[in-house]
């Protein structure tokens, strides 16, 4: 996450329940042990606001920090599991190739999110089709999820003509209108308030529309946090937004980026709640996904969802974590892989093999590598182009522009 200091339905809401017989009922639905199913997400719900100066204020704080209640169970479904694998999978592949072609010298940026994969992944796939994301620099591949096509989310990283916005923007930026996702700008946080807008925009149409808006631990340093949460707390606006606490904000740790015992209790200062869940455990990121957006959509307002996870490769191709971080954490994070756990989570409940995942994984790369070919083949977008997309009729000025612009390419195409 960047340095800053100072199509599965979402799940209806559940009738409430004694927490052992909805476990059983959730169990039953998914054939998975009782035991298995109950949440692992720590629940951190927004107390009332406290009146000022009041001695009960900071107790309720450390209560609301600790968070003893636990998040509603959501069962995994097995078609939503095994389609999540995929795509987890599918995205840690494109991240090595990737990765690999930066060094070669073949593309000049990557940012992968190696080890953060269910983190944001597992809380897309809650989300319905006509629901929007405004990520941050590691959610873009939840598009591929949601199904747009691989050939141009590469080619945007080569900034030629098959991607869709026509090499305007920087690598590892993708965006189509055709998924609900949004570009994210580099700006640490800005993309929360604009996801706040696009919330607010929603309830004033009445439609159902919920906003999932990404950021990383360092996000919630900027003032944008602030006026984000701050808007959509008082406006009650539908939008879960989700913290991926990979525990380096480049190169400043968590210890150095707040003094809060958790991201998640920063919600309680803006009147709604906050859940800590472990950001490697895809049914805890899934059942807390599930249960904010569907709180959203039945107007009750915003969800901090704070996602402990590891960024376990660099925070770009640009930088080297071994200047301001020990080996030792990184390999005891590496134990805690999110595609493993999912992995040893589907063979125990019989829906997946060692002979299916080699088979996946074979497919997977060939996929991949067939599509950086076709995604690195692409032309130079056409110069004409650069002034499309602004305006929906080109104004006279523009006009003029674009005509000298071309005019002056002639001549010197001609010349040459």
């Amino acid at each position: 996450m960047a340095k800053a200091v100072g199509r599965s339905k979402a799940a209806k809401a559940q009738p409430a329940a004694a927490p052992k017989a909805k476990a059983a009922a959730v169990a039953k639905a998914t054939k998975a042990p009782a035991a298995a199913v109950a949440a692992k997400a720590k629940a951190v719900k927004a107390p009332p606001a406290p009146k000022a100066k009041t001695a009960g204020a900071q107790p309720m704080m450390a209560k609301t920090a600790r968070g003893a209640d636990r998040a509603k169970g959501v069962g995994l479904p097995d078609d939503v599991a095994l389609r999540l694998y995929r795509s987890m999978l599918r995205i840690r592949t494109v991240d090595e190739r990737m990765m690999t072609l930066q060094r070669q010298g073949r593309i000049g940026f990557y940012g992968a999110c190696t080890g953060q994969e269910a983190a944001y992944l597992a809380a897309a796939i809650a989300l319905e089709p006509s629901d929007w994301i405004f990520p941050a620099l590691r959610e873009s591949s939840a598009m591929l999820m949601r199904g747009f096509p691989l050939v141009p989310y590469l080619a945007q990283v080569f900034g030629n003509a098959l991607d869709e916005t026509k090499g305007r923007q920087m690598p590892s930026h993708p965006a189509s209108r055709s998924v609900n996702q949004v570009s994210w700008g580099s700006c640490i946080g800005t993309q929360l308030p604009q996801a706040v807008g696009a919330a607010w925009a929603a309830k004033l149409r009445g439609d159902s529309t919920v906003v999932l808006a990404f950021m990383g631990d360092g996000a919630t340093s900027a003032a944008d946090f602030h006026t984000a949460l701050n808007f959509a707390g008082v406006f009650k606006v539908p939008v879960v937004f989700i913290c991926q606490n990979n525990h380096w904000a480049i190169s400043i740790s968590t210890k150095g980026q707040t003094a809060s015992e958790t991201y998640a209790m920063k919600a309680a200062a803006y009147g709604f709640p906050g859940v800590k869940v472990d950001g490697n455990d895809a049914k805890a990121v899934y059942a807390a996904a599930t249960e904010a957006i569907a709180r959203a959509r039945r107007g009750e307002g915003p969800t901090l969802l704070e996602c402990e996870t590891y960024r376990m490769g660099a925070h770009s191709s640009s930088d080297d974590p071994s200047r301001y971080r020990d080996q030792a954490e990184v390999d005891a994070w590496a134990k805690r892989d999110p595609i493993q756990a999912l992995f040893r989570e589907l063979c125990e409940g019989g829906l997946w093999s060692e002979e299916k995942d080699k088979a996946l994984r074979d497919e997977l790369l060939a996929e991949v590598n067939e599509a950086i070919a076709a995604a690195e083949a692409g032309p130079d977008p056409e110069p004409e182009t650069l002034f499309d997309d602004v305006f929906g009729e080109l104004p006279w000025h523009l006009r003029e522009q674009r005509d000298e612009c071309l005019a002056s390419l002639a001549r010197e195409k001609a010349g040459a």
